[in-house]
């Protein structure tokens, strides 16, 4: 091993020493039960909100997909930034709404949501399950995403399986001990360090490797003018339909994404999510840096076989190693933190919905008392599940990296489908079970069928937002035909509905 890949494999391993410790030490003097452990027992205040769920945003996608989508495609990439920021704009308004129905009837996840509108189990089940089939690709990404990272920071010494597994025990420890609260603590660890390594990117890699940023986009103009036009160089169609489709799709999906709503739940008002919900756009503006490093290297590695490595490909040969060191303990932390929430939204939907006692509304929707042996058996298996959802990201990422990454694609519009029953139900009080049930399995046929087919995107429209329209018109159908025993009229607001 070089001096090089010394000095930057002992600075990761003090990082991940340091990390374990943040995360540890933020649930010392905490309360023990389910609600602390899943959503902070709702005590999170702004500042903690908005790293929180920034940390879920920028993740290692951001420094590895993003300059790898810019270095291979261009100005499609740029949906990324768009979705994040109109879905904000969204949660503004979805947010407060969900966090006043989930504190009112004391509910910790987009499962328990479902079981109580509908008074059935079986509906928060299945919200349950197809929420996990969607997620757990997102895992693997993290973890694969982390081995990359680590391998290219240490200059090669660090094998990817074993960066993998490394990313694994780490987040598990403090995810397990602390939840949610031990991630929002690590988040912030990871912004400082996020914030102070693209900053640096913007000023050093335009200056470093070619005449600064004038140059740079002049270049971009002149020689590269296909990566600024939709629908990009050769990106298969991503053109403007696919990328506006593609924002609205994912503007409305990520209000309820499991961990978008763990960050909802673990505020301390509605008002909390207001604010941060104005300040997060502003935090996607350091993604525009991965992308203008990815095209940078158009110039600098134009024949780079693996896009992915477009940022670690400039910096580990013009770089000491300390700093190489420090971008990849950013770019690991910024895998290790949306794990850990993704692992635990999984342990969150499991552990009461289908292992626990459902979520204990009573036909009427009181609250059933529940004694602390029941919550703490709860949680235990809630953690339990945690930690299973992240060995079969972990052995899909050792044995079968090709395979759930595929899926992590459709993860997105998997998700989609679940929006007429966790959202659009709570304000339309006449739509039954059965049309949520239907709609859900229509759309995810739909969705599955047009990937299967090679037909996604559908004349440059994304699969997603059409299985979504046939999800929202069998619901239709069926509320039209057998409308929910008792149900509001038609005219009533959703702000009475959200009173019942």
């Amino acid at each position: 091993m070089s001096s090089s890949a010394a000095l930057a494999t002992t600075i990761f391993a003090l990082a991940m020493v340091a990390t374990i410790a943040v995360g540890l030490l933020s649930a010392r003097g905490r309360d023990k039960g389910l609600a602390e452990w899943t959503v902070s027992s709702r005590g999170l205040g702004v500042l903690f909100i908005w790293l929180l769920m920034a940390g879920e945003t920028y993740t290692s996608f951001s420094f590895l997909g993003t300059a790898g989508w810019s270095f291979s495609f261009g100005v499609p990439i740029l949906y990324l930034v768009a979705y994040l920021t109109t879905g904000f704009a969204v949660a503004y308004v979805v947010g407060p709404a969900l966090w006043t129905y989930a504190s009112r009837h004391r509910l910790i996840s987009i499962a328990d949501m479902a079981e109580h509108r509908f008074r059935s189990r079986p509906v928060g089940m299945l919200v349950a399950v197809v929420a996990t089939v969607f997620i757990v690709p997102y895992i693997q990404v993290q973890i694969q995403g982390m081995g990359v990272v680590v391998n290219a920071m240490t200059y090669g010494s660090v094998d990817l399986r074993v960066a993998a597994v490394i990313s694994f025990v780490v987040a598990e420890v403090f995810i397990l001990v602390s939840g949610l609260r031990g991630s929002a603590w690590v988040s912030a660890l990871k912004d400082v360090l996020v914030v102070g390594v693209v900053v640096f990117l913007a000023v050093y890699v335009p200056a470093h490797f070619l005449d600064g940023v004038g140059d740079f986009m002049h270049r971009m103009v002149t020689e590269k003018p296909e990566w600024l036009t939709f629908p990009g160089h050769e990106s298969g169609g991503l053109d403007g339909t696919w990328f506006v489709t593609t924002l609205l799709l994912n503007a409305v999906t990520i209000t309820i994404f499991p961990t978008t709503v763990a960050g909802y739940l673990s505020a301390k008002s509605p008002n909390a999510l207001r604010r941060n919900a104005v300040l997060l756009p502003w935090y996607q503006l350091l993604l525009f840096i991965p992308m203008m490093v990815g095209a940078t290297a158009l110039f600098v590695v134009p024949n780079l076989k693996n896009p992915d490595l477009a940022l670690f490909s400039l910096v580990t040969d013009a770089l000491p190693a300390p700093l190489v060191a420090v971008i990849g303990v950013a770019g690991a932390l910024s895998a290790i933190v949306p794990m850990s929430v993704f692992m635990l939204a999984i342990g969150t939907l499991w552990g009461r919905t289908l292992l626990g006692g459902g979520n204990g509304a009573d036909p009427r929707g009181r609250r059933r008392g529940s004694a602390p042996a029941g919550d703490m058996r709860t949680k235990r298996l809630s953690q339990l599940v945690c930690l299973l959802a992240g060995l079969v990201a972990l052995a899909g990422s050792l044995f079968f990296p090709n395979t759930l990454v595929q899926l992590s694609v459709l993860s997105y519009e998997g998700l989609a489908q679940l929006v007429p029953a966790v959202l659009l139900a709570l304000y339309w009080r006449r739509m039954p079970a059965s049309a949520a049930v239907a709609g859900m399995l229509v759309g995810l046929a739909v969705m599955t069928l047009l990937w299967a087919t090679g037909n996604d995107p559908l004349a440059g429209i994304n699969g997603g937002i059409i299985a979504l329209a046939a999800n929202l018109a069998v619901t239709a159908a069926v509320t039209a035909v057998r409308p929910a025993p008792g149900a509001a009229p038609p005219e009533r607001t959703a702000a009475a509905n959200e009173a019942v």
